[in-house]
């Protein structure tokens, strides 16, 4: 299995949604959490996360092309570390912050399933290649 796959889904999702924050934060913030945010700050920090998500989807889009390379298994690492992360700050914004948005939950599956898929990606990548070349 190659990593470009992963690359590619990971570059659209996320660059699709740093680019909503970036131009309108409000709109995947309701999405996720059912509210929206209320002050210049909170408005700024959303841009500025969004800011950070398209430059993660640029990354992924450009190592897609190199996806075996010690890079693009970096940036899967890089990758993994996020979505659980992620999964688990959205999963903490339902369970102790009582948030919900419509989109929270679909949200926290999609980051964990995307770990799962990182996971996979770099065991075949990692145990892949031994058996390939008869070692």
């Amino acid at each position: 299995m190659t990593l470009r796959p992963l690359l590619l889904v990971t570059a659209i999702a996320e660059g699709a949604t740093g680019a909503a924050l970036l131009l309108a934060p409000n709109v995947p913030v309701w999405i996720l959490f059912g509210q929206s945010l209320d002050s210049a700050l909170a408005l700024l920090i959303g841009r500025v996360a969004g800011a950070a998500l398209l430059a993660l989807g640029i990354a992924c889009w450009r190592a897609a092309d190199d996806a075996q390379s010690p890079a693009a298994v970096g940036l899967v690492v890089s990758l993994l570390i996020y979505d659980l992360i992620a999964a688990a700050l959205l999963f903490y914004a339902w369970f102790g912050l009582e948030q919900s948005g419509v989109g929270l939950w679909v949200a926290i599956v999609a980051h964990l399933l995307l770990a799962l898929w990182c996971i996979a990606g770099l065991r075949e990548g990692r145990f892949g290649t031994v058996g390939e070349n008869g070692t």
